[in-house]
């Protein structure tokens, strides 16, 4: 699966991975408002890693969480969704709006090998000193550029360099900052 090779997501050690990561996301996203640090504790566990600064609010959704490595600063708004089934690697002082998805997974194109179960997973990477926009979707393999800014609503299917500023469906660079 982190190999970008084609894997059966219902493979025991996947499935045992992707439990642990729901039962941790439960306990999170029905956390009290006002329990700010059971909730760092949490994606601390649930990360593969992560800095010392960190926001995450919730609801928040993940495959397996441990395949997700973040440096310093992060601030993920409500209602994010990453799927890593394979790694996905944020920057430093990242910010990520309401509703952004980040997706590793995908699946074949031929229908017959789609029936048989196989998906596949490409990383994602992002940058440092990067805002995502809300409503971004970023596909699998994309690698987002430092100091760039991702316009709301943005579907990224292909890299974007760093210090720009991108936006649209497919998202294009509109400027140089």
């Amino acid at each position: 699966m982190l190999a970008n090779e084609p894997y059966i997501a219902i493979d025991p050690e996947l499935e045992r991975l992707h439990l642990k990561a729901q039962n941790l996301l439960h306990d999170f996203n029905l956390s009290r408002p006002g329990d700010r640090q059971k909730r760092r504790e949490i994606v601390k566990a649930l990360f593969g890693s992560i800095g010392e600064i960190f926001e995450v609010k919730p609801p928040f959704r993940c495959d397996y969480g441990c395949h997700i490595y973040v440096k310093e600063n992060l601030y993920i708004n409500y209602d994010c969704v990453i799927l890593d089934c394979n790694k996905v690697y944020i920057g430093s002082n990242v910010l990520i709006a309401p509703k952004v998805q980040i997706y590793t997974a995908y699946h074949p194109l031929d229908a017959e090998t789609r029936r048989s179960g196989l998906e596949m997973a490409a990383p994602v990477t992002i940058g440092d000193d990067v805002w995502i926009g809300g409503g971004v979707i970023i596909c699998p393999g994309v690698t987002i550029g430092n100091n760039t800014t991702i316009g709301a609503g943005s579907v990224v299917t292909k890299d974007i360099p760093a210090n720009v500023v991108a936006a649209g469906n497919p998202c294009r660079i509109i400027r140089e900052v």
